[in-house]
């Protein structure tokens, strides 16, 4: 077992929710007569926190305008938005394989705590991850402390750790703390832009893992 401590990123990594995130901000912000912004636009910021991605896409907004953004985009992506948003492809069989072989498996996600409580009760997975950080708990990616977190919480050192994510804020969060990477090529950003920081590998389905944890 050479990464007995397994770190999953969730959007678009675990699950396949990309597309419901596009078309929730891009209608929040013709709601709040905002500037509508590109599909490529937002991918770019899907895995950071919601805050620093909504300056990225809007520019600095006042109090006001943040809890009101805020508000009008868990609407739209919660309840309103019917973009599916499944579980990818062998995520659930990869996870309880991973966990039957003795992994401490963990997620890593720029959602809110609320919003990872939510999926997981949606998708029944909860049970198999040992622990998780979210963006509102933590510094948001590509800031290591998420990562750093979850080693003291489960006693595991970097070397023994590998994450797993599918955009460029997860490699860099892996790289800044020293910790093993593996991109996915099916999520937010493309394979090439994460080979660029060094993971040792890319996989095209998640149950090519095996072959290297």
């Amino acid at each position: 077992m050479k990464y007995p401590l397994v770190i999953f990123d969730w959007d678009g990594t675990l699950m396949d929710s990309v597309g419901r995130i596009v078309s929730s901000m891009q209608r929040t912000a013709a709601i709040l007569k905002l500037p509508e912004p590109t599909v490529a636009a937002v991918r770019e910021i899907i895995g950071i926190s919601l805050e620093p991605a909504i300056e990225t896409l809007f520019g600095r907004l006042s109090a006001t305008q943040f809890e009101q953004f805020m508000t009008v985009y868990r609407q739209q992506y919660v309840h309103e938005d019917i973009t599916p948003s499944p579980l990818f492809s062998g995520a659930r069989d990869t996870l309880e394989i991973l966990r039957e072989r003795g992994y401490t498996l963990a997620v890593a996600t720029g959602k809110a705590r609320h919003g990872l409580e939510r999926v997981w009760e949606e998708a029944d997975i909860r049970h198999l991850f040992h622990t998780s950080r979210c963006a509102d708990e933590t510094a948001s990616k590509p800031n290591p402390k998420m990562l750093l977190d979850i080693l003291a919480e489960t006693g595991f050192q970097a070397e023994q750790a590998v994450m797993i994510g599918d955009s460029v804020h997860d490699m860099r969060m892996a790289e800044n703390a020293q910790m093993a990477r593996i991109g996915v090529s099916f999520g937010a950003h493309d394979a090439k832009r994460l080979q660029n920081h060094q993971p040792i590998a890319i996989i095209d389905q998640l149950s090519e893992l095996n072959d290297y944890v």
